[in-house]
This record gives structure tokens, sequence and C-alpha cells, in this order.
């Protein structure tokens, strides 16, 4: 049997490696053309988590620590000496500044830049406890009205079977995530919509100043949870300008 693909082909000829991590439910099709937005000397390799995509046949993510330990092996495996950044979006970020603590706790390459968008460690939206008995009606409406299932799909009783397994799998695992407020080495930006309802704090985003030794700032942009799909050329403009001052390319 081949080995799962995480990721999307590498570009060896490229300096720099960025690392691009999805939302609940998706994978690396939620970065599609995304290496447009960055300069020619940065590779972009976009995550799947299993049980989406060409990876559906595998059995979604369940267990949070096994996967944290999952993802951290495939990184381990697939990085060479080049430097690294990793941005993730909500669950995507979740898991970026979780492997990032564990390389730097077990002494592997650390990323040279995290960038967080769409989740905070403090003052962000939280499962309840009886989240796994909540109506599946009331679970397609919420995430409906979030905007990560579009109307169309969820009109659509055959698209729903497809699309929503890993959308309500990713929700739970995140839910499955306790925070132990762990501080990385490693440089981090953090990048949000104001309007983000999910953010139930308004200084939410703030609380990643204490989760890096070298935090560097952070940025606004119009819109709501899924603010990225208008303002992506402007977030990895700003992304790529810390990651060509911390690595020089060409």
């Amino acid at each position: 049997m081949p080995e799962p693909r995480w990721f999307t082909p590498d570009r060896p000829d490229a300096e720099i490696r960025v690392f691009l991590l999805a939302h609940a439910g998706s994978g690396a099709v939620a970065y599609r053309g995304w290496d447009q937005l960055l300069p020619a000397a940065v590779a972009v390799q976009a995550v799947t988590l299993p049980g989406r995509q060409g990876r559906r046949g595998e059995p979604l993510p369940t267990d949070w620590e096994a996967t944290v330990s999952e993802l951290h092996s495939a990184f381990v495996a697939e990085l060479d000496e080049r430097p690294y950044a990793v941005f993730g979006h909500c669950l995507g970020a979740q898991l970026a500044y979780r492997l990032a603590v564990r390389m730097e706790a077990d002494g592997d390459p650390a990323p040279c830049l995290l960038g967080m968008s769409g989740w905070a460690p403090t003052g962000f939206f939280r499962a309840p406890a009886d989240h796994e008995d909540i109506p599946m009606a009331d679970v397609v409406t919420w995430i409906r009205d979030l905007g990560a299932i579009p109307d169309v799909v969820a009109a659509d009783p055959d698209m729903l079977d497809l699309v929503l397994p890993p959308v309500v799998a990713d929700f739970r695992l995140a839910a499955d995530h306790t925070d132990d407020a762990a501080v990385v080495d490693c440089p981090l930006v953090t990048y949000v919509g104001r309007e983000d309802p999910l953010m139930l704090e308004p200084a939410a985003m703030r609380s990643w100043s204490d989760r890096s030794r070298r935090y560097l700032g952070h940025r606004e942009y119009s819109g709501t949870h899924f603010y990225l799909d208008e303002h992506k050329a402007a977030v990895m403009s700003d992304f790529a300008g810390h990651l060509t001052r911390l690595v020089p390319v060409g």
C-alpha cells in the first residue's frame, strides 16, 4: 500500500518551503493557486489530513494527540535542510501551533515562522461538552451559517453526505484539544477577519502574544471567519514580507 500523501509536491529548487494547513473539513484544495501568491523562491505545500480528498479511503481523525503525532511524523519525514514556515487557518492554525510545540520539544527542526489565522488559544469558540448529542440538522445549520458549507451543498443530500463527515469530524477533533498555554520560540504572526463570529472576545487573537517569544504582531481584515477568500493575497504578501526578512532569499 502506498504511503499516505500528506503534502502537495515540493519544488526542490525552492529556497524556503511554506506548509499550509486548512480549516475544518478541508485539505489541500483550500489552498489551490496559493503558490502564485508567494515569491518564486518559496515552495508552497498544502497539507491534507486523512479521510478527505485523495485520502478519503482512510479513517477520519478522532483523537487530537494521535493526529498531532501523525502530523509530526509526516513533517519529520518530509523536511530537509531548507528552512520552512507553517501557515494555518482555524483548525489548521490549531494544528500548526501544536506541531511547532512538538517539533521544538523533540529537538526537531522548528519552523522559521508561524502564521496563525482564524483561531485563538483563548477567547475563541469552543464546542460544548455535549456536542456529540446535538442533532445533526442543527450542526449542519450552524456550519452552513458559518460559511463552511455552501448553501448549494447543504441543500443536496448526496453532496452533503460526501462533504459533511470530515467537517463534523474536524470540529469534534478541535474540541478534543486541551490548551496548556505552551510557548514556542519561533516567530509568530496572526491574522483574522474583523467580523469573525467565532472570536468570542474582541481581543482573542491578541492572546497569541503570550504564546511566542518572538511575536511579530497582528493584522485584521474585513470579513467573517472565511475572510481569506477575499484577502488571501494581502495576507500572503504580509506573511511573505516577514518570511523573507527572517530568511533572505535570492
